[in-house]
């Protein structure tokens, strides 16, 4: 993280911290009233608490001023699988519903969206209180948390880490009085329910019990309303009962089956309590509802007392609204029943899908006039309140019940987003799903501007424009590709035409708009007749993997191509002899990159620089060109946290947007590049950055040894033996440079050492015409940083290399390479070596030499390489021997096995008593 970033973040941490401790005090009195909502209501306004003066939602507008290279300003899908719920219904429309690890607060009426981040791993559950004023959000994940929220101005009042670290939260809920907090855990290790106090400044539950996995996994519960410490919660083949008796918690599990009633049950769905507890009801795939009744005695608990088939389709949400039993179905209907389950009233013609969830507004209806009217022979008047109602296939509509009027909130994609375009002149976005749903939105009025929906080959996987923005090219994961105007979406054919049977994975048109180029998986030895030719192929890389490749801009007078690895390595290629011309560090963070898009130019920033966007599996970045390896040069975010599939950059370069694949959403993000140099400049100019990656800094061992074996160097290189007098300089022979990186540790291959050369010897010769000879030590320390491993040695890839080219032993099962392969495979595969060179190779590492004592690079005299090679070398060589006996690598981590997959990186013992060799 760059140093800006760690200020603004440590400067919103205090001020949340600040917060929290304010919020905290005001809700500590919470536990003496009952009432957290009366409790804060109750504090006075001198202690300047937004959140103790908050009477309504009042969430701030857009900040002005940009901290962030990145800031989230706009979250386009949602999560279907969760709730919806309306906050608001009066003056304004204000609905939360989740995108993503994103909580969206939206008001429709103002069309504002205000997103609540904290969360590092998709949201796997929400609920709110009945006041609406109290919001909890919780993830799945290593890092889970839970999250209260204060709805009227967006603030975090509580967070509790690691409730269940076993894999996170799968369903929670507050008590009628917002005060007790209730989570079930996702189950993948024992499903545990634990009931907290959030109002107090208790780390730990209240109470907390084990469910038997026999009761399958349950993901609906909900407390008592007239008493928290009763709960009932379900699964799809139990329903349980649970009560509170101090710190213990104690649960029942009526057994139903077909046998119970003698007819068929059917899955459950949802429960909810009913007539001030009275009754408990419970919601089936077939239609049904059963009902419980408390069970008489002092043992408690409920019993199964009928069984009702209420209607023909699977009830897929059961809520209650006022004294009205409410249920949702898979034909996307809303049924409103009496206590006795008799039928009120319904919305049957709203034509939606399946549905997910139902939320009542705040208020109250005020006559009876304009309501629908019942379902009974005198056809009254059925005054209920608003209702905001979500389905299956993300959509959202508001449900006016005075008039009847169905308003559609929200239509988003119901299937993996996979794609997003920007226009290329007009603030245009256009992003494309699985589900067939192709859209063009406005990106500045945040508004849509059209839509259109394939249903022949619906998976739409990749989107271009062209150049001049006319067209908008479509591609399939079928093999269709479909041309479309670029701001209306119509087209002269209704569907994708097949041009293959492969996904279309790329697509790109050329500069005058006449030629599109589509990218697919081809068949090579099956191919024939119209096959493609290629006009020259050059390998990029020896062990990385590339990732992703573009154009570099103009900035020199060289062109070249950018490339990246899986090794967090980029490099420059000259676009016309495909020589490596540079290779620098790239960015870090956690994952390597695998789009990069250059930024058009813009007032802002850097005016001598350019800029570049990219993304990882899961974050979002900003770098500034030239490239020179400096890591406070690059910045990133995270922006889908189950992986990225695309990114597009607006045609002015304010914006970039991302999408998130599975997560069926997108996020625009606003561009500040005076934040990105901010944190550059913070972190240092000229040599600054790159002592920060040297092993203690500029005042640490590696530093010193660099500085000792860099003068060494220049006496190797006038002889050791010389009785001449010695000239020092500030440079070495470039063909010095890489024996002072092996000493150093690094050992870099012959195609390495070549590009390494290469980068020095040409780095002036456009300008000037004349090879660069020589290195000083501050170009060496950029090359140090820059070619060796960004992460080290990794223990696993020595596993993965026993694993693929040794032998398992018969009586031990560990793997092994004998002695034959090893040195067949080094002298055969990849860069040969010779067997003068592997004898110098092994005398090295293991230390000896026939004469005794230590060797020189290039200076053995070794007339038998064999007996040298067979005498110190096992005839089996395990994984063991080898990193410890050969290599002499200690672990990392000494308490670490090397069977463990879980030791990360090898340390190399550099030998400060010897020479570099």
């Amino acid at each position: 993280m760059s140093d800006i970033s760690k200020n603004a973040s440590e400067a919103s941490l205090e001020e949340q911290e600040s917060k929290h401790a304010q919020v905290q005090a005001d809700v500590d009195n919470a536990s003496q009233t009952g009432d957290a909502g009366e409790s804060f209501r109750s504090v006075s306004q001198e202690q300047d608490s937004h959140v103790s003066t908050a009477t309504s939602i009042i969430l701030p507008g857009q900040q002005k001023t940009r901290t962030n290279p990145l800031s989230l300003d706009w979250a386009f899908g949602m999560n279907s699988t969760l709730p919806v719920f309306c906050l608001q219904d009066d003056e304004r429309l204000v609905i939360l519903y989740v995108c993503a690890h994103i909580a969206v607060v939206y008001d429709h009426t103002a069309n504002t969206q205000h997103l609540l981040q904290g969360h590092c791993s998709p949201i796997s559950c929400v609920c709110v209180s009945e006041d609406r004023r109290w919001l909890v959000t919780a993830d799945r994940g290593q890092d889970s948390l839970v999250i209260v929220w204060d709805t009227y101005t967006g603030i975090p009042v509580r967070t509790l880490f690691d409730c269940h670290p076993e894999g996170g939260t799968v369903a929670l809920a507050l008590s009628h009085d917002s005060k007790h907090l209730v989570m079930v855990g996702t189950g993948e290790v024992q499903q545990r329910l634990c009931v907290w106090d959030w109002t107090s400044e208790s780390e730990s539950p209240l109470c907390m019990t084990e469910l038997p996995d026999a009761f399958g996994t349950q993901r609906h519960i909900l407390f008592h309303p007239n008493d928290n410490t009763q709960l009932l919660s379900t699964s799809e083949s139990r329903v349980l009962f649970h009560q509170m008796e101090g710190t213990a918690l104690r649960h029942s599990a009526p057994e139903i089956s077909d046998k119970t009633f003698n007819k068929a049950v059917g899955a459950f769905s949802q429960s909810v309590f009913h007539s001030g507890g009275a009754q408990a009801f419970s919601a089936t795939a077939l239609g049904n509802v059963l009902i419980w009744a408390p069970k008489a005695g002092a043992a408690g608990g409920y019993a199964a007392l009928k069984l009702v088939p209420l209607q023909d389709n699977a009830i897929t949400v059961l809520t209650q609204m006022d004294s009205y039993i409410v249920t949702g179905d898979s034909k996307g209907h809303v049924k409103f029943y009496g206590s006795s389950l008799k039928l009120l009233s319904h919305y049957s013609d709203m034509n939606l899908d399946c549905i997910s969830s139902l939320s009542f507004g705040t208020k109250e209806p005020s006559g009876a006039l304009g309501h629908p009217q019942d379902c009974t022979l005198a056809a009254k008047p059925f005054p209920i309140r608003n209702l905001v109602v979500s389905t299956d296939t993300a959509v959202v509509v508001h449900v006016t019940s005075e008039g009847g009027r169905v308003q559609t909130l929200l239509r988003e994609h119901a299937d993996s987003l996979q794609a997003v375009a920007c226009h290329p002149h007009h603030p245009i976005v256009a992003m494309g799903s699985n589900s067939g749903i192709l859209k063009l939105w406005d990106y500045e009025q945040k508004q849509l501007v059209c839509s259109r929906l394939f249903q022949k080959d619906p998976r739409i996987q990749c989107l271009t424009y062209d150049p001049h923005g006319v067209h908008l090219a479509v591609g399939f994961a079928g093999g269709g590709v479909c041309v479309l105007h670029g701001c209306s979406l119509h087209s002269e054919e209704m569907d994708s035409l097949p041009y293959c049977t492969h996904s279309i994975t790329h697509m790109a048109f050329s500069h005058d708009s006449l030629y599109l180029a589509t990218a697919v998986e081809y068949d090579l030895q099956g191919s024939g007749g119209d096959r493609l030719v290629v006009l020259s192929a050059e390998r990029v890389e020896q062990s990385g993997v590339p990732t992703c490749m573009c154009w570099y801009p103009p900035l020199t007078t060289e062109s070249f191509l950018l490339t990246t690895s899986h090794l967090y390595k980029m490099k420059l290629y000259n676009s016309t002899t495909k020589m490596c011309r540079k290779t620098l560090l790239g960015p870090c963070f956690g994952s390597p990159l695998r789009k990069m898009m250059l930024l058009p130019k813009n007032s802002e920033g850097d005016p001598s620089a350019r800029y570049m966007a990219y993304i990882t599996t899961d974050q979002v970045g900003l770098q500034i060109l030239p490239l020179d390896g400096n890591p406070h040069r690059c910045s990133a975010q995270l922006c889908h946290s189950t992986g990225v599939s695309s990114m597009a950059v607006s045609h002015e370069g304010r914006y970039a947007f991302t999408a998130g694949g599975t997560d069926r959403t997108a996020f625009c993000w606003e561009i500040s590049l005076s934040a990105l140099e901010a944190a550059a400049a913070l972190g240092g100019k000229d040599l600054e950055p790159f002592y920060s990656l040297l092993e203690g800094g500029r005042d640490g061992e590696l530093f010193r040894e660099m500085e000792d074996y860099f003068y060494y160097s220049q006496l190797r290189s006038q002889g050791l033996d010389s009785m001449e007098a010695r000239q020092v300089s500030t440079h070495i022979p470039l063909a010095q440079v890489p024996f002072v990186m092996r000493a150093l540790g690094f050992y870099p291959t012959e195609q390495e050492l070549e590009d390494m050369q290469n980068e020095v010897k040409f780095s002036r010769y456009a300008e000037t015409g004349q090879y660069v000879t020589q290195v000083d030590l501050p170009e060496f320390i950029r090359l140090f940083v820059n070619h060796r491993p960004a992460q080290g040695l990794q223990l696993h890839q020595l596993q993965w290399a026993f694993s693929v080219l040794g032998e398992s032993h018969a009586a031990t099962g560990h793997t092994h390479i004998t002695r034959d392969t090893l040195l067949e495979l080094l002298q055969a595969r990849g860069e040969h070596m010779t067997e003068e060179e592997l004898a110098e190779c092994f005398s090295s590492l293991l230390g000896v030499s026939p004469e005794g004592g230590r060797l020189e690079w290039g200076r053995t005299s070794c007339q038998d390489a064999d007996a040298l090679l067979e005498k110190d070398i096992p005839e089996e060589i395990s994984l063991e021997t080898f990193v410890k006996g050969i290599l002499g690598f200690p672990l990392s981590n000494p308490e670490a096995s090397l069977a463990s997959t879980n030791a990360s990186s090898l340390t190399p013992a550099r030998d400060t008593s010897a020479p570099p060799t």
